[in-house]
């Protein structure tokens, strides 16, 4: 009797600054099915930076172990999410000269490309994507694939995503504290999208917010193309220690961060008007005093204003990317920091375009209980494993490039 062959794994690790999900597939006829997953709590995260490797790497060991439980398998390597407020998007430029008229070719674009990529880069700082925009072809901008047409300079517009390379490495060897070969990082909010947003859907211009627990990813795309990216500095935990101040200022209530995380996520709402506002709630003090009573309206106008604040700073990146009521498809909300009541309608109002929580599409047999936010991202990490197992890519080759190659 033959023995049963080994499974080919595609394995994304999310180390989230609150909790660290694992997520196991299996590539199987060129599809993808769902094995197994798991969550842990986090430690080593301060303000969106990783202060203690091992307690980082702690959380992606206990991960790691319970997904490779669920799915019966051992896992040897992952894709990285990468993240944090570290996170910069630059614009950058390649001019390939032919010499001579003749026919672009997919390799020409490819070089190009790299092209665009060899920039200096500051002190501490490491390339994590290269996302070609467009092309221009003998000063004719504009070109998505200029495959087959006649030019003598070829030139490339990318988008640059770089990171704090002493932050990448020191998540990238709390990994292999876990006993994990990293196969490739991948910027979360990208992780994200290539789960949760159709190719059909980016085509016609979508942006990804995720919203973790200390920094907020984005990524905006139009057709092919990611052309804006960033990290911002206010996420969920900026609403909770809201709570903590205002309660405290206004109101001469002593909270812990504790308490105020259960209220935001029992009564909080980011937008005024949409929960019973009039409720009033009853807020454990800290300092040994009983507990005292506020309204619904007080907790969520604290978290109204702050919430607001966020997706200002996301309009002003769509903005810059020339998406400004582009984005057809409007926004796709992933992260725990999505589940919070109202932050659909507080984009939608702010941003002034359609908001829907990104949820994780084509895996196979992927849970109903994991249609959440939270796990979008990792999903989408284990869907990148399996786009580089089934094509062969080699590490670092730019994966806008994939589409524009016709790949």
């Amino acid at each position: 009797m033959a023995a049963k062959s080994k499974p080919r794994l595609a394995v994304g690790v999310d180390a989230g600054s609150a909790r660290t999900r694992c997520v196991v597939c299996a590539v199987e006829d060129g599809r993808l099915r769902f094995l197994g997953a798991g969550s842990a709590a986090s430690q080593g995260w301060q303000k969106g930076r990783l202060v203690d490797p091992k307690a980082v790497s702690a959380g992606i060991s206990a991960a790691v172990k319970e997904a490779e439980s669920r799915a019966k398998v051992l896992v040897e390597s992952v894709i990285l999410g990468v993240g944090g407020v570290t996170v910069q998007a630059s614009q950058g430029r390649g001019v390939y000269e032919f010499g001579r008229p003749r026919e672009v070719t997919p390799n020409d674009l490819a070089y190009a490309v790299e092209l665009a990529s060899r920039v200096r880069l500051e002190d501490d700082r490491m390339l994590v994507h290269v996302f070609p925009q467009d092309f221009t072809v003998d000063g004719r901008a504009g070109y998505r694939n200029p495959v087959g047409l006649q030019c003598a300079r070829l030139e490339a517009n990318v988008l640059l995503i770089t990171t704090s390379e002493h932050e990448h490495d020191g998540l990238v060897n709390a990994a292999h504290e876990a006993h994990l070969s990293v196969d490739d990082t991948v910027f979360e909010p990208v992780a994200a999208a290539y789960s949760a947003v159709l190719p059909e859907e980016r085509h016609r211009g979508a942006a990804v917010v995720d919203l973790g627990m200390h920094s907020t990813g984005v990524a905006v795309y139009d057709g092919d193309a990611a052309v804006g990216a960033t990290s911002l500095p206010i996420a969920a935990d900026h609403l909770t220690r809201d709570i903590v101040v205002g309660l405290n200022y206004y109101h001469g209530i002593t909270i812990s961060y504790e308490n105020a995380e259960i209220l935001k996520r029992e009564y909080g709402c980011a937008m005024l008007g949409l929960s019973a506002d009039n409720t009033l709630v009853d807020v454990p003090s800290s300092d040994g005093r009983t507990s005292r009573e506020v309204s619904r309206r007080q907790l969520n106008e604290i978290i109204e204003a702050r919430s607001e604040e966020l997706f200002s700073f996301v309009r002003q990146e769509i903005q810059q990317c020339g998406m400004d009521h582009a984005l057809m498809e409007g926004v796709f909300l992933t992260g725990g920091g999505a589940r919070l009541h109202g932050m659909l309608d507080m984009a939608e109002r702010v941003l002034n375009c359609h908001a829907k929580f990104g949820l994780a599409v084509g895996i196979q047999d992927w849970p109903q209980n994991f249609q959440d936010p939270a796990w979008t991202t990792g999903a989408g990490l284990a869907m990148y494993s399996a786009r580089l197992k089934l094509f062969k890519q080699q590490r670092r080759k730019p994966p806008g490039l994939l589409g524009f190659l016709g790949i």
